[in-house]
Parts: structure tokens; C-alpha cells; sequence
């Protein structure tokens, strides 16, 4: 008799997918950071992250309402309840967070009502609208894959200072890099604790995978709209233009 093998439990598995992308992200991140031209393009970027970010805490109360739904239809998911607790948590911590970017670009001296009223950029709603989709037409779980790769990429602690000193970025406005540097390590452990504790069945690990690596392509072509870098093997079209687009 044969004996069964062992399947790793979905936060170690969803680590070992991902580890697999780093070094295109980490490609991406460093022609967002190291390239010449930082202090000009840093206020496009809190434009664009300001368009993801906003986006949180409502996909997560969408993803918690559907979870409700789940929980109390006939048959209910055993992911459903834990899922929503979870879910319950995160919110408070990521309330507000866009309000500390529209902050940054004002001690940049820009006027975050002018700056944060143009429509986001595709790229934005390419990456945050998936996420709606899967939620209202598949299963919430799928958002834990976008929040892993999201918090599993966080500034390096150091990365603020040096932005100060080689880009001569004012530090006030760094403090949603500093804060999520600080954060999102202890966010990104619970996350996987999260997957590793959840009786997922395996569509919905699949389910899981499948929303971070769509992630992280999509990550990359919205670092690619702000470096104007195309992801790898996405077309070479023409540059993104200075207008609604970072």
C-alpha cells in the first residue's frame, strides 16, 4: 500500500509560488527606485497607489458581506466564517491609509483634491477590478491571494531615508512608505498563518494562487505605466501619457 503524499499546507505553498516571482518584481521595483528621474516620478506613484489603496478596505467589506451570504446558505462553507473574522480585523487596520498618500502629496505641494480627481489609470482598475469579479462570481477566498502579494511586498525599512537623500524627497511625504515598511511584514505572516489554518479545499487553493499571480502581473504593469518598462512579454506599446495616466 502506497502511502499518500504530503501536500503543503496553502500559506507554505502559496510562499514557494511566489518566491518564484521575485526576481521580476524585484526588477520592476528597482526601475521604480533606483532609476534617475525619482523625485519626479514619486508623486505619480502616490497618485497611483493612492488608487489601489482606497480600494481596500471596501473590496474587503465587499469580500466580508459575501462571506456572510456563504456562511448562511444551505450547506454552508466552513471557509466562509473564519474568512470574514479575518476579514473583520484587516479592515480596521487598513483604514485610512489612503488618506496618509493624499497627505504625502500635499507636503509635496500638490493639491490632493486636483491630483486625486482625475479617473485612476487602467492599470489601477485592472489590478483592483479583478478582485471584484472573483469575489461577487467566484469566491471571496480569492482576495487573500491579492492581499498576499500586496503585503508581501512591502518597502524595505531602509528605503524611505534613502529616497530622502538621493532623491531629495521631503520626508513628510514618506510616511506611507515608512508606515507600510513598519506594518506589512506582521500583516504578511498572518495572511499565510491565515491559508495554512483554513480548510481550504484545493479549487479554492487554486483559487488563492491564481489572484496572486494575476497580481503580480498586474503589479508589474503598473510599475511598468510609472517607469514606463514593459512587464515581461506584454506588448511594447507606446508610452503611457502625462494626462489621467501616471
Amino acid at each position: 500500500m502506497t502511502t499518500p503524499r504530503h501536500r503543503p499546507a496553502a500559506g507554505e505553498a502559496l510562499r514557494a509560488r511566489l518566491r518564484l516571482t521575485e526576481p521580476a518584481v524585484r526588477a520592476a521595483t528597482a526601475a521604480l527606485w533606483d532609476a534617475p528621474g525619482l523625485a519626479q516620478r514619486y508623486p505619480q506613484y502616490l497618485r497611483v497607489m493612492h488608487g489601489v489603496v482606497r480600494a481596500s478596505v471596501p473590496l474587503m467589506e465587499r469580500a466580508a458581506a459575501r462571506c456572510a451570504r456563504l456562511a448562511g446558505a444551505p450547506g454552508p462553507d466552513p471557509v466562509a466564517e473564519p474568512l470574514a473574522r479575518y476579514l473583520a480585523g484587516h479592515i480596521e487596520e487598513e483604514r485610512g491609509h489612503d488618506d496618509w498618500l493624499a497627505d504625502d502629496l500635499a507636503s509635496l505641494g500638490h493639491d490632493p483634491r486636483e491630483a486625486l480627481g482625475r479617473p485612476p489609470p487602467p492599470a489601477v482598475a485592472a489590478l483592483v477590478g479583478a478582485q471584484y469579479y472573483w469575489i461577487e462570481h467566484h469566491h471571496p477566498v480569492a482576495l487573500l491571494g491579492y492581499i498576499a502579494v500586496l503585503e508581501g511586498n512591502a518597502p524595505a525599512p531602509w528605503l524611505a531615508d534613502r529616497v530622502v537623500r538621493d532623491a531629495g524627497v521631503p520626508a513628510a511625504a514618506l510616511r506611507t512608505v515608512r508606515a507600510h515598511a513598519a506594518l506589512d511584514t506582521g500583516h504578511s505572516d498572518d495572511l499565510h498563518a491565515l491559508l495554512d489554518a483554513l480548510d481550504l479545499t484545493a479549487g479554492q487553493v487554486h483559487t488563492v494562487t491564481v489572484s496572486a499571480l494575476f497580481t503580480v502581473d498586474a503589479l508589474l504593469g503598473l510599475f511598468g505605466t510609472l517607469t514606463r518598462t514593459p512587464r515581461p512579454g506584454a506588448p511594447h506599446g507606446p508610452p503611457a501619457t502625462a494626462g489621467g495616466t501616471p
